[in-house]
C-alpha cells in the first residue's frame, strides 16, 4: 500500500507540473482571467424594460439601448451620440421622472470615491433636442419630477435652471471652498455615509430641500501632489479626525414659486447627523433622518413643507451603534418598510405612516442582506438573505404580512438580483468559489430562470489547464470562538509535508472575508502563491458580519483587541495542522487589514514571522469621525480604547520582518499613519521595509505618465517578500 501512495502523489504531482503555472502578468497585466460582466442596467419605472449604456469599440461612441426583461432583446436605442452634434460620448445618464427626457454627462472628472464634476446636457428622446445644462463643470444636475426645470451645483452654491426660458437661477450665494458647502456633503458624509447629492425636489417640484454644510471650523489636512511639475502642489481639505469637529449641517428650504429660502427648524428633534433626506409618497411631506454623535440614537421625522412643522415617526436606540441603509421604503398609505437589527439580527419591519410597528416581517437567527422592493400587487417583498448559511446569499420573497416566504433559486453560492421596476422579473447573478458569474433572467414570482444572459464558461474551461486548487470551507474552532475560515492548499499538497502558512485578512466591522463567491484577481494570487507551495488561509473573527449583531458589534469602543486576538489564536490553531509549519506563518492585509496585519507582527510577534500592511491605519485618532466614532466614541471618552490597540504603541514587540505600503495621495486614510508607523519603527530600533507610491491614492493602482502597471509592481514587491521571509525549506515530509 505504501508504494501505491508514493506512486499515486508522483503521478498527482506530475499532472499538476503539466498543467500551466499562474502568473502575477497573468492577473495584473494580461487580464488572463477576466470575467465577463453585465454593463450596469437601469430598470425603467414604466414597464418590464431596463437601460444599458453601451460603447461602440471601434468609434468610442456611447449609446443608451432600451431593452425587454420578458424577452432580454433589445427595443430601441434611446439616444446615440453619433447623432449628436456636441456630444462625441457620454458615461453618465439619469432620467426624468416620466423617462421622456435624459441628463447626459461628459468630460467626468472625479473627485473623491463617489464624487465628481461633469459637462451635463439635457437630451429630449421624443424631439431628439440636446440642451447644455451650464457651460461650466457642475455636480449632479437632477430634473425635477414635471421634468421642467433642474438642479445643479456649482461651486458649493445651489442653482436651478428652467428648461422653457433657458433662464438659471443662483439660490445660494454663499458656497466657498473649505467654508460652506450648499446641496453637496463634505467629504466625510460622502464617504461614511456614502452619499453626494444633498438636495431633493419635491413631489410638486416646486420646492427644493438641501443641506448646507458649514466647514469653517472643521480642521483642514493637507496632502503634496509631486506629479512632474518643478514644484509639488498643496491639496488642501476639510478632513475632522476622530474627536474633532465636523461640519455644522442645516436644513432648508427654496421655493420655487417665490424665489426665497428658509431654514428649516427640527427643534427638539435635532441631532448631530443627518444622513439621508427623501421625500415620502406625499408631495410635501420630507422624511428626515437624525443621528447622535454617538450614532445610538437614531429619528425619523416628518417634516411637513408647507407648515415646516416636524414631528417624530420613529426613534430607534441601540447601546453600541446604528449603520445607515438605503432600505427605508415608503408604500402608498405612506406607511413604510424598514430594516433594523433591534432583535439581534437584520430584520424587515413594516410601520405604519404614523410610525407605529404593524409587523415584523423576517424573523430568525439570520440576517436580511438587501431588500429589494415591494410589489403591491401581489404584496410580496424581495430580499437577499443569508439564512442558506452566513457565507451564502440566497434570494428570497415574503408577503407583508410575513407569511408564505419562497426562496427563488437553486444554487448554493452567492446570488443577488437587478429587478424590474414591476418586480415581475429580475436578472441573477450567481458565483461560488469555483464558479464565476452567471447571469440569467428569472421569473419573480417562481424564481425559475427563464433565460441564461451571459456566462463565463470559458474562462471556467481555460482555467482547467492551469494549476489550481479548490478553496475549502470550514469552521476553525478556536478558544475565542467558532470562525467561518477557508483554505488553499497547493494542487500537489502531500499531508506528510509541511507548508509556510500565509494568512489574508480585513475583519473591518461588518465586512465578510469568507464568503462562497468568485474571488476575482487576489484569489488568483493565493492560487499562485500555493502553485509555489505556500498554504493560504483567511479567518473572519469577531467583529466581522452577518452572524447578528451581538458578533459584529463585540469589538465596540475596542477596535483591534478582539479582531487581533481571533487572528492570533486562529493562527496558532492552524498551526497545530500536522502540514503546517507553526514557525513559519505570515498574515496580510489592506486597509482595516493592513491596520489588523501591523498589530498582528506587533501584539503577535511571537506568532507571526511577517507580516505586509498595505495603506493601513495605525492609529484610529488619525481617521475620520464618523467611521471611527460609530465604533470607538471619541479619543477624549475612550483614550485607553485608541491607544491600547494602535501598533505605533507597540512597535518595541517586533520580532518578524514587516512591509509598510502606502500612496502619498491617499485621501481616505492618510500617509500620515505610516509616517507615525515609521518614526515609532525608528525609535523602537527596528528594521523594516517600506515603499511609498507617489500621489497614488487609498486603491493604488493605474501608471505613472501612461508608464509601469503600478497594481503588478505592488504585487510583484509584496511576492518577492513573502518568498524572502517565509521558509519553504520544510516543505519535506514530516517525521
Amino acid at each position: 500500500m505504501k508504494k501505491l501512495a508514493v506512486i499515486f502523489l508522483f503521478c498527482t504531482g506530475l499532472i499538476a507540473a503539466q498543467k500551466q503555472q499562474i502568473t502575477l502578468e497573468d492577473i495584473w497585466a494580461k487580464g488572463t482571467f477576466r470575467t465577463q460582466y453585465m454593463n450596469a442596467l437601469n430598470s425603467m419605472s414604466h414597464g418590464d424594460y431596463y437601460t444599458v449604456l453601451n460603447r461602440d469599440r471601434n468609434t468610442q461612441s456611447t449609446r443608451i439601448d432600451k431593452y425587454s426583461y420578458k424577452t432580454l432583446e433589445k427595443v430601441t436605442t434611446l439616444v446615440n451620440s453619433e447623432d449628436l452634434t456636441d456630444i462625441d460620448s457620454f458615461s453618465k445618464y439619469t432620467f426624468s421622472t416620466d423617462e421622456n427626457l435624459l441628463v447626459l454627462g461628459t468630460e467626468i472628472k472625479q473627485i473623491y470615491r463617489h464624487s465628481y464634476l461633469g459637462k451635463f446636457y439635457v437630451y429630449n428622446i421624443t424631439s431628439k433636442q440636446l440642451d447644455l445644462v451650464s457651460k461650466n463643470l457642475i455636480q449632479e444636475p437632477t430634473l425635477s419630477p414635471n421634468g421642467k426645470k433642474v438642479a445643479f451645483v456649482y461651486k458649493n452654491n445651489l442653482y436651478v435652471k428652467d428648461l422653457a426660458s433657458n433662464i438659471t437661477t443662483q439660490i445660494t450665494t454663499d458656497g466657498k471652498k473649505n467654508a460652506i458647502i450648499n446641496g453637496i456633503t463634505d467629504w466625510v458624509y460622502e464617504e461614511e455615509f456614502a452619499f453626494v447629492r444633498a438636495f431633493q425636489w419635491s413631489g410638486h417640484s416646486d420646492k427644493i430641500v438641501f443641506m448646507r454644510f458649514d466647514e469653517t471650523d472643521v480642521p483642514e489636512f493637507t496632502m503634496m501632489r509631486y506629479d512632474t511639475s518643478l514644484y509639488p502642489k498643496k491639496v488642501t481639505f476639510k478632513y475632522p479626525k476622530a474627536g474633532e469637529n465636523n461640519a455644522k449641517v442645516s436644513l432648508h428650504l427654496y421655493n420655487v414659486n417665490t424665489k426665497k429660502s428658509q431654514a428649516i427648524d427640527l427643534g427638539a428633534l435635532d441631532q448631530y447627523y443627518i444622513p439621508r433626506i427623501k421625500f415620502t409618497k406625499k408631495a410635501d411631506v420630507l422624511c428626515v433622518t437624525t443621528l447622535n454623535r454617538h450614532q445610538n440614537n437614531l429619528n425619523l421625522i416628518f417634516v411637513n413643507t408647507n407648515t415646516l412643522k416636524a414631528h417624530l415617526i420613529l426613534n430607534e436606540t441601540a447601546t453600541t451603534y446604528i449603520d445607515i441603509t438605503d432600505n427605508l421604503t415608503f408604500l402608498k398609505d405612506n406607511s413604510f418598510i424598514w430594516t433594523s437589527e433591534k432583535d439581534g439580527y437584520n430584520h424587515i419591519y413594516h410601520y405604519n405612516n404614523k410610525g407605529r410597528l404593524i409587523k415584523q416581517i423576517t424573523k430568525g437567527n439570520w440576517e436580511v442582506t438587501d431588500y429589494y422592493g415591494y410589489n403591491s400587487k401581489n404584496k410580496h417583498i424581495y430580499y437577499q438573505s443569508v439564512e442558506d448559511g452566513s457565507i451564502n446569499r440566497t434570494i428570497y420573497t415574503i408577503s407583508l404580512n410575513g407569511k408564505n416566504k419562497k426562496r427563488l433559486g437553486r444554487n448554493n453560492g452567492t446570488n443577488s438580483a437587478a429587478f424590474s421596476h414591476s418586480l415581475n422579473y429580475y436578472i441573477n447573478t450567481f458565483s461560488d468559489a469555483s464558479t464565476p458569474y452567471i447571469f440569467t433572467l428569472n421569473d419573480a414570482q417562481t424564481g425559475k430562470i427563464l433565460k441564461e444572459v451571459k456566462n463565463n464558461y470559458q474562462l471556467s474551461k481555460e482555467l482547467k489547464n492551469y494549476n489550481t486548487s479548490p478553496k475549502e470551507f470550514f469552521t476553525l474552532k478556536t478558544k475565542n470562538g467558532n470562525f467561518n475560515a477557508w483554505m488553499i492548499k497547493p494542487s500537489d499538497f502531500n499531508p506528510n509535508k509541511k507548508y509556510p502558512l500565509f494568512m489574508y485578512q480585513y475583519s473591518g466591522p461588518g465586512s465578510q472575508s469568507v464568503s462562497n463567491r468568485w474571488g476575482g484577481a487576489n484569489d488568483f494570487w493565493y492560487q499562485m502563491l500555493a502553485q509555489q507551495g505556500y498554504i493560504i488561509a483567511c479567518v473572519d473573527g469577531r467583529g466581522t458580519g452577518f452572524k447578528g449583531a451581538a458578533f459584529k458589534k463585540a469589538t465596540y469602543k475596542e477596535l483591534g483587541k478582539y479582531e487581533i486576538e481571533d487572528q492570533i489564536e486562529s493562527a496558532k490553531e492552524l498551526g497545530k495542522l500536522d502540514y503546517i509549519d507553526q514557525n513559519n506563518i505570515g498574515i496580510w492585509g489592506w486597509s482595516y487589514g493592513g491596520y489588523m496585519s501591523s498589530l498582528a507582527i506587533t501584539k503577535g510577534a511571537d506568532t507571526f514571522k511577517m507580516a505586509i500592511a498595505v495603506a493601513p491605519v495605525t492609529s484610529w485618532r488619525f481617521y475620520d469621525t464618523v467611521y471611527t466614532e460609530r465604533y470607538m466614541q471619541t479619543p477624549q471618552e475612550n483614550p485607553s480604547g485608541y491607544d491600547d490597540n494602535s501598533p505605533i504603541n507597540f512597535t518595541d514587540k517586533i520580532k518578524g520582518k514587516y512591509l509598510l505600503v502606502h500612496g502619498s495621495g491617499d485621501d481616505n486614510v492618510h500617509f500620515q499613519n505610516t509616517m507615525r508607523m515609521v518614526e515609532s519603527l525608528v525609535g523602537s530600533g527596528k528594521q523594516f521595509d517600506m515603499f511609498v507610491y507617489p500621489d497614488k491614492n487609498h486603491g493604488i493602482y493605474g501608471r505613472y505618465a501612461g508608464k509601469g502597471n503600478v497594481r503588478l509592481n505592488l504585487y510583484k514587491k509584496m511576492t518577492t517578500f513573502i518568498h524572502q521571509n517565509l521558509d519553504k525549506s520544510e516543505n519535506k515530509p514530516h517525521a
